[in-house]
């Protein structure tokens, strides 16, 4: 194969693939869409990394700074970590005693890797698994342009213990993220950039070439290569055929006109290493517009990378003038650094609030698309990395059964394969179990799940 043909294709699967940059969105700028016979079911999960701040009850600061609320049940007070959520109070649960049994002993970087998978990390093998994300794609994705939509601030993949993407294909290969605002409403909003229907076709067929030279010529290669190679390689012509699925995709869909959306009202030049509530606000803007417009109906979005890898670890400091990073918050045990943790811990739900009320504030022919949308917020370990009792927040989906209202702590770790599995059934995607899944996720008193139970 020539080094020329393979890095023109690795150009053309770059570019399909994306990346992410900024925006402050109105309900303008969507077209509206055909009214569905039955309401559209979403799936989104939203993560932050390196846990949460939890003072032990005996500290003073644990009445203020706790991230999970006091009291349980209906009448659960919440501290000021989660205060910008109590607004959203009926359309949210928060959730503790939840983890990844194999996951309970592993180093919490680690165990962010199993957010969505439930994967078994332990030992030298790195045997992680298909994403929930992903298994409802393959379910949601038939009616939708994408089958999903992977964002994370870093973008790219990361790499082992320390990605940069939620979502996990078959065999636990990392679906690269997309970072790069500006090419992420080019590549799903802007309708091919003014191209004609026929240019967009021609375009199209000139990939689905490109895509079969590559495939013919790496056929060949591998051949000619030793194990190591070879397994790398069939990890590339992996992501190759996903490349063409979409294309493909892309074809059924090309006579579909997509819904105008005005991109002179898109604000593209927010930095995460400069505002990032600005950045990360557009990115929700984005998932929003994607919701809207029925885009996809599964999305992920990686808040920031676990041990201060990435534009996060500087967020505390650009956002509210902390000396620290977020990762060295995590391990201080100066004075005050309890208020510390969990002021930036405010500060994350203040941009997930922002999300939720946008959704909320937005309505199709089904009512509001918060209530046709489950939305999972969390991280894969408590205080110092810990990676038991997640601290979790699902919002959404009341027409779809889910009665929220309350803090649920369950007084024995749970699965958290248990609401995955839960979340997936009340979305319409037929799942008995996932990963170490026990079985449904049930509450004391009245369920939470309605009809998935």
């Amino acid at each position: 194969m020539s080094g020329r043909s393979l890095r023109l294709s690795r150009r053309t699967w770059l570019r399909g693939a994306g990346v992410a940059c900024a925006l402050p969105y109105l309900e303008a700028m969507g077209a509206a869409l055909p009214a569905a016979e039955t309401a559209p079911k979403r799936l989104c999960y939203v993560y932050f990394p390196n846990g949460a701040s939890l003072p032990p009850e005996s500290n003073p600061a644990h009445q203020e700074w706790s991230w999970f609320p006091l009291g349980e049940g209906e009448d659960y007070r919440t501290t000021n970590v989660l205060q910008p959520l109590e607004g959203l109070r009926s359309n949210i649960s928060i959730l503790g005693g939840l983890s990844h049994p194999n996951s309970r002993n592993l180093l919490g970087h680690l165990a962010g890797d199993t957010w969505l998978t439930a994967g078994d990390l332990r030992g030298s093998a790195y045997n992680n698994r298909i994403s929930a994300d992903q298994v409802a794609a393959r379910h949601l994705g038939r009616d939708t342009r994408y089958p999903s939509l992977v964002l994370s601030t870093d973008g790219g993949i990361g790499y082992k213990s320390r990605v940069a993407t939620l979502s996990f294909a078959d065999g636990g290969r990392p679906i690269p993220a997309e970072n790069r605002q500006r090419e992420i409403f080019e590549r799903y909003f802007s309708g091919g950039a003014g191209a004609t229907t026929n240019e967009r076709r021609q375009s199209l067929t000139r990939k689905k070439k490109i895509v079969d030279l590559v495939m013919e010529d790496t056929a060949s290669l591998q051949r000619q290569l030793g194990q190591h190679d070879r397994s790398r390689m069939d990890e590339y012509l992996t992501s190759l055929s996903s490349v063409e699925e979409q294309i493909q995709r892309n074809e059924k869909w090309l006579d579909v006109p997509l819904p105008e959306i005005d991109s002179g009202k898109i604000d593209f030049d927010s930095n995460p290493a400069v505002d990032p509530a600005a950045y990360l606000r557009t990115m929700f803007d984005l998932m929003v517009i994607a919701i809207q417009t029925d885009m996809t109906r599964v999305l992920t979005y990686m808040m920031a990378r676990e041990d201060g890898m990435g534009f996060g670890e500087n967020f505390p400091k650009l956002a509210l003038n902390i000396k620290k990073g977020h990762h060295a918050i995590s391990h201080d045990q100066a004075d005050g650094h309890w208020q510390e943790w969990g002021s930036y811990d405010r500060w994350l739900a203040e941009q997930f609030a922002y999300f939720l009320t946008r959704l909320d504030s937005l309505s199709d022919d089904h009512g509001s698309l918060l209530d046709n949308t489950l939305v999972l917020y969390g991280s894969a370990c408590s205080t110092t990395h810990n990676a038991v009792n997640y601290p979790l927040v699902l919002a959404g989906g009341a027409a779809m059964g889910v009665r929220h209202g309350r803090y649920i702590k369950q007084h024995e770790e749970t699965p958290m394969a248990n609401l995955l599995v839960s979340m997936l059934r009340t979305v319409g995607v037929p799942t008995d179990q996932f990963g170490d899944s026990t079985g449904p996720y049930t509450t004391p008193g009245e369920p939470l799940f309605t009809v998935a139970s």
